[in-house]
C-alpha cells in the first residue's frame, strides 16, 4: 500500500486545530508527529514548521507523553539545527515553561481537594477512612493527595529538563540554552528536594562533558578549548556544587569538585576569583563533613591566601572588583579566625581505624591524599606544623578573633598540664555560643586531651587516674566520661604517640618510662595527624630520650674538648678547608663550563625526545582518528541499515495493519465478525470476502422475504380481527364523539365570545383615553406637514435648478461634440474629394499616354503586325496579344482600359461598369454610402 500523500505544514496544523476542537487531542497528537518525524518534513520551511511544533509540544504536555515529545524534538533539532537556532531554543523553552505550569497548576488543584468546607463534623477529626489509611500507611491524606496529583507531573517536569539536555547536549551554537535547563533542573532538585534526582542530573551531565570529544568531528561540536565554552561549564558545575551542598548530598558535592579541578586544568584562562573562592568555601564544608580536619583547615588557607591576592589585584584595578569575592577587613578576619580554629582542630593522634602509622604509607591513602592535594591546587599534601608555620609567617595571629589566638597560646605555646582545661573553659564557652563555629568543640576536645596527656607524661611517672579525670574536665553540655577517656588512651597507645599504663584496681595512670621504648611517629608529620616534632613544650628529656641520644651527645662534647686541647686539630682543620676553597676555586670555571654544556645536551635530549613524542603522539593521534572515522562510518552503515529494515518493518506493520482492519470493517459489515476467527484473518483474501459478502446478502434476502410474508400474514388476520371487533363499537363511538364534539364547540364559543367582549371593551376605553389626544396630534401633525412640505418646496426648486444647468450644459456638450463631428466629417469628405480628383487626373494622363504610345506603334507597325491587332474581349475591353505584351511593350506602356473611364464597378465578375458618381452628386437609392465603406463599390 502506498504511504499517504505529503501534506504541508499549515494543512497540518489547521487540521490539527480542527481535531482538538471536537476533543481529539490523542488523534491530533499523532498526525502532528508523523509529520514531523516524516522524511519530507525536512525540506517544510521552518516558519512554517515553527507553529506546528508550538502545538505539538502543548499537546505532548497537555497527555503527558514525554516519549512523543522526545522523538518529535529530536527531529525538528536535526531539521533546524543548522539553519535556524532561534526556533529550537524557543520551541523547548515552550516546552519546559507549559511543563512547570502543570506543576504549578497540579499543586494549586491539590490544595484545593482537601478544604475544610468538604469536613461534615468538625468535632469529628479522624474518618473512618482515614484511620483505616493512617493503619497501613503512615502518609497523611495531604501526602497521599500529593502523590496521585502533583507526583505524576513532577515526574513529567523531571523527564521534561532530561530532554531538552539530551537534545542540546552536541551543538555549540545551543550552548547558552543549555546552560540555563541544567539551572532550571537544579532550581527543580533544590525546590523539591529530589536527591535522587539530582544524583541521576549531575552523572547526566558528566556524561555529556565526556562524550563532548566522541562527537568533536561534527558540525557545531563542543569544544572545550574555547575559553567561554568552558566558563560556561564552570559556571554550571559550580551551581551544581552549591545545590548539591545544599542538599547535603557530600559524595556528589566531592565528585562534582573532582570535575570543577579537571576543567580548572583543561582552561588556559585563569578562573575569576569570586568563583574560586566559592570553590574553596564548598570544600571546606565537604571536608568538614567527612570529617578531614586536616584537608578543612588547608581549604581555609587557599580561602584566605585567595582573599588577599584579590584585595591586592582590587587595589591595583577597581575594575576587577565585580569579579573578586569580598575582601573586606571584617570578611578578611572571619576566614583567619576560622583558619586558625580548623587548625587547632585537626587531631594530634588519629581516630582511624588502623593498627599504628602503618596504613599511612599505604598506595591507597597515599593515592587519596595526592587526589585532595590537587583539588586544593597545592604542590604537596598539607600538615600540621606547616599549616602553623603558615599561619605565623602570615601573621594570622594579629586578625584572628582573641578568644582563638589565645586558645592558640594556650595549646601550642604554653606548658601548663594542671590547668588547661581549666583555661580552655571559657573559650569552649565563647565558642559553642557561635553557631558556625560550634562543630569545632569535639576536634578541640581531642586536641586538648592529647596535650593534657602530654604535658602529664613529662611531669610525673604516675599519677591517680580520678586526679586525672579531675583535670579532664570540660563545660556543659561537652562533659566527657570516664570511658571516652580510657579509649581515648588506648587509641594513643595504639597508634604509639602515648605510652601510658592503666592500673584499675590501684586506680592508678602510669606514664611508661622504658628506656628503649619510642613515642615518636614513624613520620612525623603524617597526614594522620599523629604527633609532630617539637609540637609541644618539653620540660626534660625522658629516659628513652637519654638512651637513644647518649652517642650524640658523647660525640658532640669529645669534639668540644678536642678543640680546646689540642691546637694543631684546629689548624689542620683550618689549612685543610682553605685547600678545599682553593681547589673549589680552580675547578669552578670548569665545572660551569661542563654545567652549561650538558645543560645543552640534555636540553637537545630533552628537544629530540620530545619531537620523538610529539611525532607520535601525531601518529597515534591520526591512527585513532582513522580508527574513529571507520567506527563512526561502519556505525553510520549499520544505523542506517537498522534504519532501513525498521522503516520496512513499520511499513510492513502498518500495511498489514490497514488490511487487517478494512477487513474487520468489512466483517462488520457484513456482521460477520463474531462468526470469523480473527486469529485467521491472514487467511482471507479478496475474493473469499466477496463471496462471503453475496452469500450473507443472499441469506439477508431470503430472510426478509421470509419475514415480510409472515408479518404480512400475521397483520392480515389481526386486522380483520380488529375491523370484525370495531363495527360492534362504532354506533357508540360516534355518538360519545359527537357529544364531546359538541362540549367542545359550546366551551370554545363561550370563551369566544368572552374575549372578544374583552377585547372590545379595552379598545372602547383606549379609544376614549386617546381621544383627549386627537386634537393636540393632528395640530403636531399639520406643523410637521407644514414644515415638510416647506423643506421639500425648498429642495425640490434648488433641484430643478440644478437640472436644468445640467441639462444646458449637456446641451452645450452634445452641440460642441455634433459640431467637431460634422467638421470631422465635412473634412474627411474634403480630403477624399481632392483624393478622387487626383486620381482621376493621373488615370486622364495616362489614358493620354496610352494613346500617344497606341498612335506611335499603329504609325511604325508592319503588315505583320496588323494581323496581330488587339480584339475586344468579353466586357468590351481590348487587350493585346500575349506574345506582344510579354516581348515587346515598354516598361511605360499598360494594357489598355475599357472607354468607360477611369472607375469602374465590382461586381463579382459581372461584366460591363456603370460610371462614377460627378462631385456632389448622391448615388441613386435612399442613403448615400462613402466609397470607403462599400461593400462591391467605387474603385480604380
Amino acid at each position: 500500500m502506498p504511504p499517504p500523500p505529503h501534506a504541508k505544514p499549515e494543512n497540518v496544523l489547521k487540521r490539527a486545530q480542527e481535531l482538538v476542537a471536537v476533543n481529539k487531542n490523542l488523534s491530533a497528537l499523532e498526525l502532528l508527529h508523523d509529520h514531523v518525524t516524516a522524511k519530507r518534513t525536512r525540506n517544510s520551511p521552518i516558519p512554517a514548521l515553527e507553529p506546528v511544533m508550538i502545538m505539538f509540544v502543548e499537546l505532548c504536555v497537555s497527555l503527558r507523553k514525554g516519549k512523543t515529545a522526545k522523538d518529535g524534538l529530536y527531529q525538528y533539532k536535526n531539521i533546524a539545527q543548522n539553519t535556524s537556532v532561534p526556533t529550537i531554543e524557543l520551541v523547548l523553552k515552550k516546552f519546559i515553561e507549559l511543563a512547570e505550569n502543570k506543576v504549578t497548576e497540579a499543586q494549586e488543584r491539590a490544595e484545593q481537594i482537601i478544604k475544610l468546607d468538604q469536613i461534615d463534623d468538625l468535632e469529628a477529626s479522624e474518618t473512618p477512612e482515614s484511620v483505616l489509611l493512617s493503619t497501613v500507611s503512615g502518609e497523611q491524606s495531604k501526602d497521599r493527595t500529593d502523590r496521585a496529583v502533583v507526583t505524576p507531573w513532577l515526574k513529567f517536569l523531571w523527564e521534561t529538563y532530561r530532554t531538552v539536555l539530551d537534545i542540546l547536549r552536541n551543538n555549540a551554537r545551543l550552548e547558552i540554552m543549555y546552560q540555563t535547563t541544567a539551572f532550571q533542573a537544579f532550581k527543580f532538585c533544590q525546590k523539591y528536594t529530589r536527591k535522587t534526582e539530582f544524583r541521576r542530573l549531575c552523572e547526566l551531565l558528566r556524561n555529556h562533558v565526556q562524550n563532548a570529544a566522541k562527537y568533536a568531528n561534527t558540525m557545531h561540536a563542543i569544544n572545550l578549548n574555547d575559553p567561554d565554552t568552558l566558563q560556561r561549564h564552570l559556571d554550571t558545575r559550580f551551581q551544581q556544587l552549591n545545590v548539591a551542598v545544599e542538599l547535603e548530598l557530600w559524595q556528589e558535592a566531592f565528585r562534582s569538585v573532582e570535575d570543577i579541578h579537571t576543567l580548572l586544568t583543561l582552561s588556559k584562562k585563569q578562573a575569576k576569583n569570586v568563583m574560586m573562592a566559592n570553590y574553596y568555601e564548598q570544600l571546606t564544608e565537604i571536608f568538614m563533613r567527612s570529617e578531614n580536619y586536616l584537608f578543612h583547615a588547608a581549604a581555609f588557607s587557599r580561602l584566605y591566601n585567595l582573599l588577599l591576592a584579590s584585595a591586592a589585584q582590587v587595589a591595583q584595578n577597581p575594575a576587577l572588583k565585580k569579579d573578586s569575592p569580598d575582601a573586606s577587613k571584617e570578611e578578611r578576619v572571619r576566614v583567619a579566625s576560622l583558619f586558625l580554629l580548623s587548625a587547632l582542630s585537626i587531631p594530634v593522634i588519629s581516630q582511624a581505624r588502623s593498627r599504628g602509622t602503618l596504613l599511612d604509607v599505604d598506595e591507597a591513602k597515599r593515592t587519596k591524599n595526592t587526589r585532595l592535594t590537587n583539588l586544593l591546587g597545592m604542590s604537596r599534601a598539607p600538615t600540621r606544623a606547616a599549616l602553623f608555620k603558615d599561619i605565623i609567617n602570615k601573621g594570622i595571629l594579629k586578625i584572628a578573633r582573641p578568644e582563638i589566638r589565645e586558645l592558640y597560646t594556650i595549646l601550642e605555646v604554653d606548658f601548663h598540664p594542671l590547668s588547661i582545661c581549666k583555661k580552655i573553659s571559657p573559650i569552649l564557652e565563647k565558642i559553642a555560643a557561635d553557631e558556625k563555629l560550634q562543630r569545632y568543640v569535639h576536634p578541640l576536645q581531642q586536641v586538648i586531651l592529647t596535650r593534657l596527656f602530654q604535658q602529664l607524661s613529662q611531669v610525673y611517672d604516675s599519677v591517680q587516674l580520678k586526679f586525672v579525670l579531675d583535670l579532664a574536665t570540660f563545660p556543659s553540655p561537652f562533659e566527657v566520661t570516664p570511658s571516652i577517656i580510657e579509649k581515648f588512651i588506648m587509641n594513643g597507645c595504639k597508634k604509639g604517640d602515648l605510652s601510658i599504663r592503666i592500673d584499675h584496681a590501684a586506680g592508678v595512670l602510669t606514664f611508661e618510662s622504658d628506656i628503649f621504648s619510642s613515642t615518636k611517629p614513624l613520620h612525623p608529620g603524617s597526614g594522620a595527624g599523629s604527633a609532630e616534632k617539637g609540637s609541644i613544650q618539653k620540660l626534660q628529656s625522658t629516659p628513652s630520650e637519654i638512651v637513644r641520644t647518649q652517642m650524640s651527645r658523647l660525640a658532640k662534647a669529645c669534639y668540644i674538648t678536642l678543640t680546646h686541647v689540642d691546637p694543631e686539630f684546629v689548624a689542620e682543620r683550618q689549612v685543610a678547608k682553605e685547600a678545599a676553597q682553593q681547589r673549589a676555586l680552580k675547578g669552578a670555571a670548569k665545572e660551569h663550563k661542563d654545567t652549561l654544556a650538558r645543560r645543552t645536551i640534555i636540553e637537545r635530549k630533552k628537544e629530540a625526545a620530545e619531537s620523538a613524542l610529539i611525532k607520535k603522539e601525531k601518529e597515534e593521534a591520526a591512527i585513532r582518528a582513522q580508527k574513529q572515522e571507520e567506527a563512526r562510518a561502519a556505525e553510520a552503515a549499520r544505523v542506517a541499515e537498522a534504519q532501513r529494515l525498521r522503516d520496512q518493518a513499520r511499513i510492513k506493520a502498518e500495511q498489514d495493519r490497514i488490511r487487517k482492519e478494512e477487513i474487520k470493517k468489512q466483517l462488520e459489515d457484513l456482521a460477520l465478525k463474531n462468526k470469523v476467527d480473527l486469529d485467521k484473518i491472514d487467511d482471507l483474501d479478496s475474493n473469499a470476502i466477496r463471496r462471503m459478502k453475496l452469500e450473507q446478502l443472499e441469506k439477508e434476502k431470503k430472510d426478509m422475504s421470509e419475514k415480510l410474508r409472515i408479518t404480512g400474514k400475521r397483520i392480515d388476520h389481526l386486522e380483520r380481527a380488529y375491523r370484525r371487533e370495531e363495527v360492534k363499537l362504532l354506533p357508540q363511538d360516534y355518538e360519545r364523539q359527537r357529544a364531546q364534539d359538541l362540549a367542545a364547540y359550546e366551551e370554545e364559543k363561550k370563551l369566544t365570545l368572552e374575549t372578544a367582549k374583552t377585547q372590545h371593551e379595552e379598545a372602547v376605553a383606549l379609544k376614549h383615553r386617546l381621544g383627549r389626544l386627537v386634537g393636540s396630534y393632528e395640530s403636531f401633525r399639520d406643523r410637521i406637514k407644514e414644515e415638510r412640505a416647506a423643506i421639500f418646496e425648498a429642495n425640490r426648486k434648488r433641484a430643478e435648478k440644478e437640472l436644468e444647468k445640467a441639462k444646458e450644459k449637456r446641451r452645450q456638450e452634445v452641440r460642441a461634440a455634433r459640431e467637431a463631428e460634422l467638421r470631422a466629417q465635412e473634412e474627411e469628405e474634403r480630403r477624399r474629394r481632392e483624393e478622387e480628383e487626383r486620381i482621376a487626373r493621373e488615370e486622364q494622363e495616362k489614358k493620354e499616354r496610352e494613346e500617344r504610345v497606341r498612335e506611335e506603334m499603329k504609325n511604325a507597325a508592319s503588315p505583320q503586325s496588323e494581323e496581330r491587332r488587339p480584339t475586344p474581349s468579353a466586357g468590351g475591353a481590348y487587350r493585346l496579344p500575349a506574345k506582344r505584351t510579354e516581348g515587346t511593350a515598354s516598361p511605360g506602356t499598360s494594357t489598355p482600359r475599357h472607354n468607360n473611364g477611369p472607375y469602374r464597378r465590382r461586381d463579382n465578375g459581372q461584366e460591363g461598369g456603370s460610371p462614377a458618381p460627378q462631385e456632389g452628386e448622391k448615388p441613386q437609392g435612399n442613403k448615400y454610402i462613402p466609397p470607403s465603406q462599400r461593400q462591391g463599390g467605387w474603385r480604380k
